[in-house]
């Protein structure tokens, strides 16, 4: 008897120092994010190619487009231009900070996407605000903060007003305007880019064998369809990123 009570009082002394010395330290792990930053940091997703047919281009006048010179300030005061992204497989949007709608839906799918190829230093993301009087660097780098932006590789950028209009509309045809009475007070396309380690725009084709150009970005992988019944086009995204990587 005397044998297990000895017993009892020495589990409930290791208990006791385990207490004191191991919990604080779990507590202040938590408290300092020390926890999600490690434990939650995603792992690269194992990922097959469903659709091995190589990505088209987009053929204007005859040649591939290419994107066009562009430099702007990132949410780090860095000037990022289109130079920075050669090597890489990068995708392109056009948003704002204060966007009401259809931005943040955007943002979130991306971040999936960042999260799918982690640790890829020949990946990328190119955000461009459309409203450069109020997302200055400092409001985009909260933003991207705020988001779980961990890709040094995604560029927030601002800059020129004129310029980012011509690239969103001239650029890459992706649709960009101060709007009076819209949400937010623009109206911008929802959709992605997806740029080559050379610089093209490349897409998959439609059923007549015509570059689709662009991929939504407002429907999550997880959703699968809108409200109106149109499918996302996330996981074919994530896989043509993973086919321009691995195979060109």
């Amino acid at each position: 008897m005397k044998k297990s009570k000895y017993s009892y009082v020495g589990i409930s002394f290791i208990i006791l120092i385990f207490g004191i010395i191991v919990i604080p330290k779990i507590v202040d792990r938590i408290q300092n994010n020390d926890v999600t930053r490690s434990e939650s940091r995603s792992k690269a997703v194992q990922m097959t190619v469903s659709d091995t047919t190589a990505l088209s281009y987009l053929i204007i006048n005859g040649e591939p487009k290419k994107v066009m010179d562009f430099k702007f300030s990132n949410q780090d005061g860095i000037m990022i231009s289109n130079a920075d992204f050669e090597g890489k497989v990068y995708l392109v949007e056009f948003f704002f900070s204060t966007c009401p709608t259809i931005c943040p839906k955007m943002n979130r799918n991306l971040v999936d996407i960042q999260n799918t190829f982690p640790d890829r230093p020949d990946f990328g993301i190119a955000s461009f605000t459309i409203n450069p009087e109020y997302d200055t660097q400092e409001v985009l780098k909260t933003y991207a903060e705020n988001y779980g932006v961990t890709n040094p590789n995604w560029h927030f950028m601002t800059g020129n007003k004129d310029a980012i209009y011509n690239l969103a509309n001239t650029g890459f045809n992706l649709y960009a305007a101060e709007v009076e009475g819209a949400d937010g007070g623009f109206e911008h396309s929802g959709n992605f880019a997806l740029i080559d380690k050379q610089g093209y725009i490349r897409s998959r084709t439609d059923a007549y064998g015509n570059p689709k150009i662009y991929y939504k970005g407002i429907i999550s992988q997880a959703e699968q369809f809108n409200e109106e019944g149109e499918s996302e086009d996330i996981s074919a995204l994530k896989e043509d990123i993973l086919k321009l990587l691995e195979n060109e």
